[in-house]
């Protein structure tokens, strides 16, 4: 009741204020991107790229985010949330709302939101005061800004794939965005945006950021190693544009690893992540699903035909990262396992580990007709991840099967 007391006076001065044209109240939401182009500085442009990590989580990994949504789309994974039943018609019958476009939406927005803060940040770049960055920071806080646009477009297109995407957004949030390009159009803008990430990122020298990264990018926090980030999402791209030699260029300059370990979930896993906690200010992992029976958020059953180890046991993935949970169905969609892959609040998600590049490599190897160094990639792969026994020599007809 006090604060109900408390708030009569004050919505009645707001309603005075909207209908009064003296009161001018700037938009705090954009002020500070605003500011970012027209009076730049180190500490600003800094503080703004930061923020690309930190927006970059948004509907990314929530249960109507990226990581979910595409999860179910790829039959490895359900949400049986018995509120909301759309993940089930909407996601696996196809029964699609036009009025509720919240699924789509969350795959759209967020991420061209953060498109839009890199375009700022760059253009801020551009109108530093003399001597308030040196060439080489400024270098370095480009190659940054323009791999992290490059991987907010190509999540979009992962999501949209032939339906195509913008890559053209302009600074003035009010104007008309750039056309529709198709898939192959934009991979190639998407490319084209991490080579000159790269160029910038060696431009800076062995200067640091002049900003902090999150710990989940441990190891990949100067210029200099963060170029290998930079590369191997390049390699992801030119594998999905079909350039085999492109992929295995930008390999070259990653942080690839046949000798790395091979743990992940844990920690010790090479790659880069998104990091997460429950600290004030920052943000849960919402993949996390806490029931320890009945989650929400469960594994498709389908992910049972593994292969298995030698002495029987099931490969060594599926240990890792799946657990036995109480039968539940819906909509007549039935499973009894859940995941063990986001095991807290805190649990980091990548943007692309060592595992999945040794795969790249192998794939390019294989449409290039080196099944050797396929099956060698391969083989690190079963042994060292999954502990399942080596296999013979791959041909092309057997390749996809591993």
């Amino acid at each position: 009741m006090i604060k109900i007391r408390m708030f009569a006076p004050l919505l009645g001065l707001l309603v005075l204020a909207a209908c009064s044209d003296e009161l001018q109240v700037p938009d705090f939401n954009n002020e500070g991107l605003e500011s970012l182009i027209e009076n730049p500085n180190r500490a600003n442009l800094s503080s703004a790229s930061v923020g690309l990590l930190i927006t970059g989580r948004d509907e990314f990994d929530d249960t109507n985010g990226f990581v979910s949504l595409l999860g179910i789309l790829g039959r490895e994974s359900y949400n049986f949330d018995g509120s909301d039943p759309r993940f089930i018609t909407e996601m696996l019958q196809s029964q699609l709302n036009s009025s509720s476009p919240a699924f789509g939406g969350n795959l759209w927005g967020e991420r061209y939101s953060n498109v839009r803060t890199g375009s700022i940040i760059l253009a801020g770049t551009e109108n530093l005061a003399e001597g308030e960055m040196t060439a080489e920071e400024i270098a370095g806080m480009q190659g940054y800004v323009k791999t992290l646009v490059a991987y907010e477009l190509l999540l979009t297109l992962n999501s949209h794939s032939v339906s195509g995407i913008v890559v053209d957004i302009p600074l003035d949030a009010s104007a008309d965005p750039g056309p529709f390009v198709p898939q192959s159009q934009a991979l190639d803008a998407i490319a084209a945006m991490l080579d000159d990430g790269a160029d910038d990122l060696t431009n800076a020298g062995g200067t640091d950021f002049t900003f902090e990264l999150t710990s989940g990018f441990d190891d990949f926090d100067t210029p200099a190693t963060f170029r290998e980030f930079n590369r191997a999402l390049a390699a992801r791209v030119d594998l999905y544009r079909g350039d085999d030699a492109g992929v295995m260029s930008a390999l070259a300059e990653s942080f690839i690893d046949s000798t790395a370990a091979f743990s992940w979930p844990g920690t010790a896993d090479l790659g880069v992540y998104h990091s997460y906690s429950t600290s004030a200010g920052d943000k849960p992992n919402l993949l996390f699903d806490a029931d320890p029976d009945m989650p929400d958020l469960a594994a498709h059953s389908n992910l049972k035909n593994f292969q298995t180890q030698p002495g029987g046991a099931p490969d060594q993935r599926y240990q890792d990262k799946i657990r036995d949970v109480d039968s539940q169905t819906s909509l007549g969609h039935t499973t009894d396992i859940a995941f063990l892959i986001y095991d807290g609040f805190d649990a980091p998600v990548p943007y692309i580990r060592n595992e999945e590049l040794i795969l790249i490599r192998a794939e390019a190897n294989a449409n290039s007709g080196n099944f050797t160094d396929a099956t060698a990639d391969i083989n690190t792969i079963r042994v060292n991840s999954g502990g399942l026994a080596p296999v013979a020599l791959l041909t092309a007809s057997t390749f996809e099967d591993e």
